[in-house]
């Protein structure tokens, strides 16, 4: 687990805060833990504002941007992502991309997040697809697709009946041996962090938290969901019980951090 940037560190504090402000206090004492500067962390406070990501919130407190919201919430949404799975049909999701130019690498960026946190994978060049077990209806992937990046006149649409061998290589497409691997490996280390976490000291057990459940949500936020016909969906189960415990009991830490620093 790499050690946070000071830029990153409080743009996830920022999204674990469910919109309450941060002070610049809070964001220094938190770096610390994290042996950065206080010059470093004041820097970071700086950059993010001129890129317009955080805001001033009142005198020392700041909050994420409109813009900043837009990934934020649907990467804050990871707890009830598996509740907007459902039976897979045997039917596909694909997108339509025609390939950008040299000069729109910043929508390129946007677009491969977009998919990608959606679990799309390439077919070809042009098209990314995807098991239709996601979402209540299209028009909802679609949206969230448009407003995670992908540009608002890429076509989405559903498509099925593909021949025996090009159904054969979509298949291939993910590795659902290694998500379960990935489940079973993070769920032992999580349980036990949480077995010890309660004889750490509140600095470390701060810093573990974050680093740990950081490393959970993100793989959480990047899980394809594939449907049960494809993967081990007891275990994945068993993977996100295991992450919210481990952010449950961060905030509980991190908010007793706050609370020792005002008193």
């Amino acid at each position: 687990m790499r050690k946070p940037t000071a830029k990153s560190l409080i743009l996830d504090l920022l999204l674990a805060s469910k919109g309450r402000p941060l002070s610049a206090k809070q964001a220094i004492a938190a770096c610390g833990i994290f042996d950065i500067s206080v010059n470093n962390t004041r820097v970071a406070l700086v950059r993010l504002s001129a890129e317009g990501l955080i805001e001033s919130a009142g005198r020392a407190l700041y909050q994420l941007t409109d813009d900043a919201h837009t990934l934020a919430d649907d990467v804050a949404a990871w707890r009830t992502r598996s509740t907007r799975v459902r039976p897979w049909d045997g039917s596909y999701i694909v997108v339509q991309a025609e390939k950008l130019s040299r000069s729109e690498a910043k929508q390129q960026r946007a677009r491969a997040r977009a998919l990608l946190m959606l679990g799309f994978q390439p077919l070809n060049e042009h098209l990314f697809i995807r098991p239709n077990n996601i979402e209540d209806t299209l028009q909802s992937v679609r949206d969230r697709l448009y407003k995670l990046g992908l540009e608002k006149d890429a076509p989405v649409f559903e498509a099925r009946d593909f021949d025996t061998d090009l159904q054969r290589r979509i298949t291939t497409l993910w590795n659902p041996r290694e998500l379960e691997g990935n489940y079973a490996q993070l769920e032992k280390k999580m349980r036990t962090w949480l077995e010890r976490s309660g004889s750490l000291e509140p600095e470390v057990a701060a810093r573990e938290s974050f680093l740990l459940g950081g490393t959970a949500i993100k793989h959480v936020v990047y899980d394809p969901f594939l449907p049960a016909e494809w993967v081990n969906v007891q275990a994945r189960e068993r993977f996100l019980s295991a992450v919210d415990e481990v952010d449950q009991a961060g905030m509980r830490i991190w908010s007793g951090l706050w609370a020792s620093m005002e008193g």
